[in-house]
């Protein structure tokens, strides 16, 4: 029997995502949380003909932060017995937010979450798609060190939406009509320019015109900005992140199961998985998206590619590295040294 859990399944991301969950055959519980509306999404997934049976919580009404026994209660019930939890709750971006701006806002949303995870779900395997990720990936991880649960194979910040956008964009410069049979690793973070897709390294190989790889690098690191402007202030990137997200969780779920030789690219602590302390040496930063092989426990091997990017890609790697170190030391201060209210 396998609990999936969602925290924030009401949201833009939260809802498609569970829709993807509830079909999966990977499921067989799929239990939801959030601040408004989780009953009415649970209802609706419920009457869809496939494995996983769904139950729905939410928070007490005017509680946002899991200050009243019904929330306590409602974040128990969630995630007793969970395998695997999925955070895509907080705030969405709006016109001119960069991810950084929603750092304020959510780093107090994943803390009171990740703090109801260490008590009723202490072995879970985490996925944090909340964004600042660079950010939000450490928050989780002081947490659980605080907590004294924490599991670094464990905790993961998913960052596959920046693949499957690299995916994307090449197949239509290539021809590739199916972009899934491309495999583009992207390392760094998940903002901006901390995100570097190493083109070079593609497999298959693929062949980017001169005069067209700074606009795609950059379609690839502000592709959010992109939808963000489309939908003209009523959303963000969050149909493509639910899939992103569903196809990371389906990958932990089929590694968990036994399954050998799955890849993705994911943003871990580095020092806490095997092959990953030599990364963490080359790069000055204990947090990293890089290709990582997924096992039954979880993240068994970081793998060092960094060295084998071109010069273009390495000038890429070294901005990222910087705004990487920035990000991921407001995420450690903001639970060692919490900002007085």
């Amino acid at each position: 029997m396998v609990k999936a859990v969602v925290l924030g399944a009401a949201g833009g991301i939260g809802q498609p995502l569970s829709l993807l969950l509830k079909i999966s055959p990977l499921v067989d519980e799929l239990g939801l949380f959030d601040v408004v509306n989780t009953p009415g999404v649970a209802a609706d997934l419920s009457h869809i003909s496939s494995v996983a049976d769904v139950e729905g919580t939410v928070a007490a009404k005017g509680d946002f932060k899991g200050e009243q026994p019904e929330t306590e209660e409602a974040k128990k019930k969630a995630l007793t017995g969970a395998d695997i939890v999925i955070i895509p709750a907080g705030v969405p971006r709006k016109p001119g937010m960069t991810r950084d701006d929603l750092f304020k806002i959510n780093a107090g949303i994943v803390k009171d979450l990740v703090v109801a995870i260490a008590k009723y779900a202490p072995k879970a395997t985490i996925a944090i798609i909340s964004n600042p990720v660079n950010s939000t990936v450490p928050i989780a991880a002081e947490v659980l060190k605080q907590a004294g649960v924490f599991n670094p194979k464990k905790l993961f910040g998913v960052t596959t939406l920046d693949v499957v956008r690299a995916e994307t964009f090449v197949g239509g410069i290539v021809g590739e009509k199916d972009p899934r049979k491309l495999n583009i690793p992207v390392v760094g973070g998940h903002s901006g320019n901390t995100i570097v897709p190493l083109f070079s390294l593609a497999k298959p190989s693929v062949s980017i015109p001169a005069d067209k790889l700074d606009a795609l690098v950059n379609r690839v690191q502000f592709g959010g900005d992109e939808v963000v402007k489309a939908k003209d202030g009523a959303g963000s990137a969050t149909l493509s992140m639910a899939y992103a997200g569903f196809r990371f969780a389906e990958s932990l779920l089929k590694a968990a199961k036994g399954e050998k030789g799955i890849v993705e690219n994911t943003f871990v602590y580095l020092p806490g998985v095997e092959g990953g302390d030599a990364i963490a040496k080359a790069t000055g930063v204990d947090y990293f998206s890089v290709p990582v092989e997924l096992g039954v426990n979880g993240a068994e091997k970081a793998f060092n590619i960094l060295a084998d990017a071109n010069d273009y890609e390495k000038k890429l790697l070294d901005e990222a590295i910087k705004g990487l170190k920035t990000n991921v030391e407001t995420g450690v201060s903001f639970i060692t040294n919490p900002p007085k209210l």
